[in-house]
């Protein structure tokens, strides 16, 4: 008998990191997997369905949203919910509440961000949505130990799953490079990404011969854009002009479907992740870039100090363009540290892309629907 999952979460057409998560998964586990699914999506205001799958709206402000999207839902076998702060109505997302006490089906809760110090008001809301859950879900080990020692949860719950990736490169083969080596940072643009650290590292290596160029690719986030327009990129244009710097640096704010970012991401000599964050416990392009097999420079988020331990890049400190720029410098003047970046890289992929994700997800369904029908 196929599996019918339910998914709720942001949706395409919205951009945002957690909107291309929820159809990346619901491709790899129903289009691609074999099985049914449907979603409910998370909506400002009332929006025409953008496609088949989608069944239902839960649009911010509609007190009745989430009972009436766990009565949708509840004819399914199971239900992946993804949670992060700031989408579900309430103080801390505490609407959510309301669906799940709503809903009769086994439910997976994916936690996408898991605060190291959260106050009080965050941390019962929390622990209340893993109450309800049927699994839980981190995607870095760091954040379940968050979810270990700083909140009350049935860590028997818990499962740690990587995000999922969709660029892995085939056997070596690579586009084929500019001739001046490329530093690439991409994912939707908005204060505290720290691109004004990276330009003002890659002012730090005109010495190189030849000297890098910097791509920003990627356009505004729609939340930054509605809050202050295109300030935070002027800022970082009127920058490079400071810095003399304008034929170094590029910005490119076209959407990219999955294949030209494939091939600007394989086009790159190295990803650049100059976040400011320390909190971020799961990156979505940290996640594409190690599975491109392009070797990464990143500031000391969380999820970039797990995930490049083993060799895939290097971690420098927040807000320290002279560290950036050494890192780069190691990067684009020594092959062979490089090529070890690629060779490590390598070996983590295969556990990070699609198919091996659903598996696990998949298998995670899988017992909650059995327990479920054994009670």
């Amino acid at each position: 008998m196929t599996t019918r999952y339910g998914f709720v979460g942001t949706y395409p057409p919205t951009q945002c990191g957690l909107a291309t998560f929820t159809a990346a998964l619901f491709s790899a586990i129903v289009t691609s997997g074999g099985c049914d699914g449907c979603v409910v999506r998370l909506v400002a205001t009332p929006q025409p369905w953008p496609a088949a799958e989608v069944v239902g709206e839960i649009v911010s402000g509609d007190p009745h949203g989430p009972v009436l999207a766990a009565a949708l839902l509840n004819d399914v076998d199971v239900v992946i919910v993804q949670h992060e702060y700031g989408i579900y109505d309430g103080s801390d997302g505490e609407g959510l509440l309301r669906f799940f006490d709503a809903l009769l089906v086994p439910s997976i809760v994916v936690f996408h961000t898991v605060l190291a110090v959260p106050d009080v008001h965050q941390r019962r809301i929390l622990e209340a949505i893993a109450a309800r859950a049927g699994a839980i879900v981190t995607m870095s080990r760091t954040a379940r130990d968050r979810l270990a020692t700083g909140y009350s949860v049935d860590m028997g719950k818990v499962r740690v799953i990587p995000h999922g990736a969709s660029l892995a490169r085939t056997g070596d083969s690579v586009s084929i490079r500019p001739t001046r080596p490329t530093v690439l940072t991409w994912g939707l643009l908005g204060p505290g990404k720290g691109i004004e650290w990276g330009i003002e590292a890659i002012s730090a290596l005109v010495d190189l011969d030849p000297a890098p160029r910097y791509v920003v690719a990627g356009q505004t986030h729609p939340k930054v854009l509605l809050r202050e327009g295109e300030a935070y990129r002027a800022r970082l244009v009127e920058q490079v002009h400071l810095l003399g710097l304008g034929s170094s640096v590029t910005f490119d704010d076209h959407y990219h479907s999955n294949e030209s970012l494939e091939q600007l991401v394989s086009s790159a000599d190295v990803v650049l992740l100059p976040y400011d964050s320390t909190d971020q416990v799961t990156s979505g392009v940290l996640i594409e870039a190690v599975a491109a097999r392009v070797p990464v420079v990143a500031t000391a988020f969380s999820h970039a100090v797990e995930l490049l331990a083993d060799g895939a890049g290097l971690v420098v400190g927040h807000q320290d363009p002279a560290a950036i720029a050494d890192a780069l410098r190691t990067v684009l003047t020594r092959r062979g540290a490089a090529a070890a970046m690629t060779r490590a890289a390598a070996t983590a992929t295969p556990a990070l892309l699609w198919p091996a994700v659903a598996t696990r997800y998949r298998e995670l369904a899988g017992g909650l629907i059995a327990a479920n029908l054994v009670s």
